[in-house]
C-alpha cells in the first residue's frame, strides 16, 4: 500500500505508527505536546526510534471526552501537520471522524485518514477519502444504544464489513482500506480480551489490520495499573497482535514497541 511517498508491505511486514496528540485532554498524554517545539522534538524522537507513520489527533476520544467543533479541531492540527511535513520525510495520518477536518488535513499535507467511526459518524468521510485517493483506517465502533452484541466476533466483522461497503460505494478502493478492531471502544474488558484473541478473524475481510491498544483501559484493568504504568502490557499486546497478523501497531512508546515488533517478526520469519 502506498501511504504518502512510501510503499508499505502490509502483507509481509509490520510497522509502528507513533501517536502525536495535540489535545489538552487525552487520557495518557493530554497537553504534553501542545507546544510546537516539544511536539516537533517528539516527532523527531519517534522517527529515530522506529516510527514509520505519525498519527496526529486534535480531539480526545477517551471515555467522557469533550467534543470540539470542526473549526477548532482543524485549527489545532493544521499548524503541526504543516511543520511536520516541512521538517520530516514521513507519512502523516490524521486521527479524526469529521470529513471537513480530514479534508483540511489532507490539503495541509496529510497522507492517510484514521477514522474511529469507520465512515459511519460523518456521511461525507468516505467521499473525502475517495476524492483524494488516500488510504483510510476504518475502526470498529458502536453507539451505546447499539452496543449489545448477538454473536460478538461475527457482529464485529459484520460492522466492519458495513464500513468497507460504505467506502466501496463512495469510490474508495478496497486496497486503500485498513481495518482496526477498535480495542477499548464500545466493548467490555472481557470483549476486548476476546477480540484480541480472535484478531486473525479480521483477515477474512481482506484488508490489512491496524492495532491500537497503547496504554488502554484493557491493560489497566487487567494489570490494575494507571495509564503511566502500562508499557509492559502494551508491549505484550503488540507482540500478540503481530503474531495474529496485524500490520500496523499504533503506540505512544515507539522505541520499546518497535524493538518488540522487530524481535517478534525475526522469530516469525526464521
Amino acid at each position: 500500500m502506498r501511504i504518502g511517498n512510501r510503499d508499505f508491505d502490509l502483507e509481509n511486514k509490520a510497522y509502528i505508527m507513533g501517536i502525536l496528540n495535540v489535545t489538552p485532554d487525552s487520557f495518557s498524554d493530554g497537553g504534553k505536546w501542545v507546544e510546537m517545539d516539544k511536539a516537533l522534538k517528539h516527532v523527531e524522537d519517534m522517527i529515530k526510534d522506529g516510527a514509520s507513520i505519525i498519527d496526529i489527533g486534535g480531539e480526545s476520544t477517551r471515555p467522557g471526552y469533550i467534543k470540539v467543533s470542526e473549526e477548532e479541531e482543524t485549527a489545532r492540527i493544521v499548524p503541526y501537520i504543516e511543520r511536520i511535513k516541512k521538517e520530516f520525510d514521513i507519512p502523516v495520518s490524521v486521527d479524526t471522524y469529521k470529513a471537513a477536518v480530514a479534508e483540511n488535513a489532507i490539503k495541509s499535507g496529510v497522507d492517510m485518514i484514521n477514522d474511529i467511526w469507520g465512515f459511519k459518524a460523518d456521511s461525507r468521510m468516505a467521499a473525502v477519502a475517495a476524492k483524494y485517493d488516500v488510504p483510510c483506517c476504518i475502526m470498529h465502533n458502536r453507539d451505546v444504544e447499539a452496543r449489545p452484541y448477538t454473536n460478538y466476533i461475527d457482529d464485529v466483522l459484520n460492522d466492519l464489513k458495513g464500513s468497507i461497503n460504505i467506502g466501496l460505494s463512495a469510490g474508495v478502493k478496497r486496497d486503500k482500506m485498513i481495518t482496526d478492531p477498535g480495542i477499548g471502544f464500545a466493548k467490555t474488558l472481557e470483549e476486548n480480551l476476546m477480540l484480541m484473541n480472535h484478531l486473525d478473524e479480521l483477515k477474512r475481510l481482506g484488508c490489512p489490520i491496524l492495532l491500537g491498544t497503547s496504554r488502554k483501559s484493557m491493560i489497566g484493568l487487567t494489570l490494575n495499573l494507571p495509564a503511566t504504568e502500562r508499557l509492559e502490557g502494551t508491549i505484550a499486546t503488540t507482540v500478540f497482535g503481530i503474531m495474529k497478523g496485524c500490520s500496523i501497531i499504533r503506540v505512544h512508546d515507539v522505541k520499546e514497541n518497535y524493538r518488540a515488533l522487530t524481535m517478534t517478526k525475526a522469530m516469525l520469519n526464521a
